[in-house]
C-alpha cells in the first residue's frame, strides 16, 4: 500500500475527510502491529467551527491542529478515553479529522488482547475510544507524523470508497453546531459507531 503523503492532507477537512473513508492507519509496537481500515470520520474546523479545539485560538493543548498536515492530535476526554485525529490545512490554519470507527485488518489477536470486553470483532474499533485503544495509541503519540515511512504510526491509502457509498450527517455528542452534516462514514458496514445527539447545558467540546 502507499502511504498517504503531509500534500495530500493539507486540504480542507470537510474533503479529507471522505477521502479517509477506506484508508488503512497501522501502529506498530514492542508487542505487535494493528491495522485498520477506516468507516467513520468526522471533520472539525478552527475559528469557524464552534465545536472544534481551536475555536477560541490556539493553545499550548492544541498546537498540533496548526499544522503542519498530516501528523496526529491526540486528546484525552472525559477523564478516561484518547481520541485521534489527523491534521490538515496548511501551517497556521488549524483543522483536523477525528478518526471515530473502522474495521480490524491487521493484529486481531493483538487488538483483541487490548479490548478485551468487546465480544465481538466488527466492534473492537467501533468508536474514536475503542479506535485509539486497538491501537494502542496515548497522548504520548500525540504530534506523530503519520506521513513518515519511520513512524510507529502511519497512514495508507486502501481501495478508495465509491462516493455512492458514502454517507453524512450530524457528527457526535457535541454540544455546538450539532446538526452540521460533518461527519462521513460507508454506507453498511458493521464498525460504524451508533449515533448519538449531542446537546448540553455546559457545552463541550471536541477536535
Amino acid at each position: 500500500m502507499r502511504q498517504v503523503t503531509q500534500q495530500e492532507l493539507a486540504h480542507d477537512p470537510l474533503w479529507v475527510a471522505r477521502k479517509l473513508l477506506g484508508c488503512e492507519i497501522r501502529s506498530t509496537s514492542p508487542e505487535g502491529e494493528v491495522g485498520v481500515r477506516l468507516v467513520e470520520v468526522e471533520a472539525y474546523r478552527g475559528g469557524d467551527d464552534p465545536a472544534s479545539h481551536c475555536y477560541r485560538g490556539r493553545t499550548e493543548r492544541n498546537a498540533v491542529m496548526f499544522g503542519p498536515a498530516g501528523h496526529l492530535y491526540v486528546y484525552f476526554v472525559y477523564g478516561m478515553h484518547f481520541c485521534i485525529n489527523v491534521v490538515c490545512m496548511t501551517d497556521g490554519v488549524p483543522g483536523a479529522v477525528l478518526l471515530r470507527a473502522g474495521e480490524i485488518t491487521t493484529g486481531l489477536e493483538l487488538a483483541r488482547s487490548r479490548r478485551p470486553a468487546v465480544r465481538k470483532d466488527v466492534q473492537l474499533a467501533s468508536g474514536p475510544a475503542r479506535l485509539a485503544s486497538v491501537l494502542g495509541i496515548t497522548r504520548e503519540h500525540n504530534g506523530v507524523d503519520l506521513t513518515d515511512p519511520a513512524s510507529p504510526i502511519r497512514l495508507y491509502h486502501g481501495v478508495p470508497v465509491p462516493e455512492e457509498e458514502i454517507r453524512s450527517g450530524p457528527r457526535v455528542g457535541v454540544a455546538a453546531a450539532m446538526d452540521l452534516p460533518w461527519r462521513s462514514w460507508v454506507d453498511g458496514s458493521p464498525a460504524v459507531s451508533p449515533y448519538r445527539r449531542g446537546g448540553r447545558r455546559r457545552p463541550r467540546t471536541r477536535v
